[in-house]
């Protein structure tokens, strides 16, 4: 799996620094069609909004984020045949966007 650098700005209100922010090859030519702008997504991840979660992968997540011991898990419905998934390694080195079918 390839990933491209993604380049994010610093923002003051995240929950967790997300290391390296790279996406995949599928997330790339997305954004390059015009149809994905992942940045929102980020941002909602990078505050604790985990997306599509039930409450189980949810809590999961917010214990992670406490115990800095787990990876961070997100996914986002962005379109009805469009969905982001966005996954933290455990230790918050690199944070990678990337499509379902890429995992």
């Amino acid at each position: 799996m390839a990933a491209q650098a993604l380049p994010i700005s610093q923002t003051p209100s995240r929950r967790f620094a997300p290391g390296q922010v790279v996406m995949t090859i599928g997330v790339d030519d997305l954004v390059q069609q015009g149809r994905l702008n992942p940045i929102p997504y980020l941002h909602r991840h990078l505050n604790g909004d985990w997306g599509d979660l039930d409450d189980y992968d949810r809590r999961q997540n917010d214990a992670a984020l406490e115990s800095g011991e787990d990876r961070l898990f997100s996914s986002y419905q962005v379109a009805p045949s469009l969905q982001l998934w966005i996954i933290t390694e455990w230790d918050r080195s690199v944070t990678t966007l990337l499509l379902p079918s890429e995992y």
